[in-house]
């Protein structure tokens, strides 16, 4: 059974950094991609970043693009989405999510941690 365990939000001043991480386990991951979502109240979800595990590809939503990066260490299987020059509109709760390849839809989730970025 997969677990995914966030940890690293927090409160943080606009145009400041936070590294969020995903612990995964359960499986091995080579044939899986992990997302990172988050979901402001009133808001829908949205992908933010996600990386391919076999391969190290990434995507980004348009509105995180040049600020955050998501990055795999395999030996680990550890999941960190690093996010620099934060807006009070990145504000939500992030998620990371698994996705087995060939599939549309991601089927494990985190619990969640919180990132507050304050103007």
């Amino acid at each position: 059974q997969v677990q995914l365990v966030e940890s690293g939000g927090g409160l943080v001043q606009a145009g400041g950094s936070l590294r969020l991480s995903c612990a995964a386990s359960g499986r091995t991951f080579i044939n899986y991609a992990i997302g990172w979502f988050r979901q402001a109240p009133g808001k829908e979800r949205e992908l933010v970043a996600a990386i391919r595990w076999s391969t190290g590809s990434t995507t980004y939503a348009d509105s995180v693009k040049g600020r955050f990066t998501i990055s795999r260490d395999n030996p680990k299987n550890l999941v960190s989405l690093q996010m620099n020059s934060l807006k009070p509109e990145d504000t939500a709760t992030y998620y990371c999510a698994t996705r087995l390849l060939g599939e549309s839809e991601f089927s494990s989730w985190g619990q969640g941690t919180q990132v507050t970025v304050s103007s």
